[in-house]
């Protein structure tokens, strides 16, 4: 037993100094230069969007990056597109199972109008029909706000992960 002991302290000992050689740093840390990821992020300019699921996604960003999406230091471009697809639906029943699905193609461009990254994103999600009116728009329209909301995450974390690396 107490040999068990031993060995489990020399592992957890192992274990510990090698995590400390690790290049591991927070994501919401500060960079290279000593500027932090958040007030970064607040300097991304997000250009206008033409659909409502763009613009959706636009303020969802602007909200999430701090910033009132006008600075001039980042700007972030964006393809917006949109689709619905029946997913499944049972013959003589009014419930249809349909699956939203917004997806983007982006670039963070700096004040050159050079790309420093790129990428797509997308984000899918499921929602159900009853044949009311009234309900079916509003499940669309939920679809559509859950699907802008995730879609918003994943793009600034991934812009995050990239400002991080203090590459720009």
């Amino acid at each position: 037993m107490r040999h068990l002991k031993i060995i489990t302290l020399c592992i957890a000992a192992a274990l510990a100094l090698g995590l400390a050689g690790c290049s591991h740093k927070p994501l919401y840390g500060r960079d290279a230069s000593g500027n932090s990821v958040a007030s970064a992020l607040g300097e991304v300019a997000i250009d206008d969007q033409k659909t409502r699921a763009g613009q959706l996604l636009r303020n969802e960003l602007i909200s999430s990056f701090g910033g009132g999406g006008s600075a001039s230091r980042y700007v972030l471009k964006m393809d917006v597109t949109e689709k619905t697809q029946s997913v499944s639906s049972v013959a003589f029943e009014r419930t249809k199972r349909l699956r939203y699905r917004l997806s983007t193609k982006y670039a963070l461009l700096d004040a050159s109008g050079q790309a420093l990254t790129e990428g797509r994103s997308f984000s899918a999600v499921p929602y159900d029909t009853i044949d009311e009116p009234v309900a079916d728009i509003r499940a669309a329209e939920n679809a559509r706000d859950r699907a802008s909301r995730e879609l918003a995450q994943d793009i600034r974390l991934r812009i995050s992960a990239f400002l991080a690396t203090g590459s720009n």
